[in-house]
């Protein structure tokens, strides 16, 4: 059975930081394209980053500069480490992972960013 799991979501102060982490059973992630989505409350569900399996990455243009993704296949964990967090960027984070016809989601966490 697979199943991805987010974790490190939290209330965070605007300029703040925050790592999430998204770890895998069932499947190998290092085999598989791996991104990371948020839908806030009222929204469409958008792109936040990608990382292909040769680690190429990929940043939506609201988080250009201040988020980056990457993976450790020996953890089977991909990260999205995000600073000068904005109010805007509170939402449900959600790690995607994709190859061929296989498409995972994990549950979510979320992120809140206020004073």
């Amino acid at each position: 059975q697979v199943q991805l799991v987010e974790s490190g979501g939290a209330l965070v102060q605007p300029g703040g930081s925050l790592r999430l982490s998204c770890t895998a059973s069932g499947i190998i992630l290092g085999t598989y394209a791996i991104g990371w989505y948020r839908q806030a409350p009222g929204k469409q569900r958008e792109m936040v980053a990608t990382i292909t399996t040769y680690g190429s990455t990929n940043l939506g243009d609201s988080v250009k500069g201040r988020f980056t993704i990457s993976r450790d296949n020996a953890k089977n964990t991909v990260y999205l480490q995000m600073s000068d967090l904005k109010p805007e960027d509170t939402a449900v984070y959600y790690c995607n992972a994709k190859r061929s016809i296989s498409n995972y989601w994990g549950q979510g966490t979320q992120v809140t960013v206020s004073s």
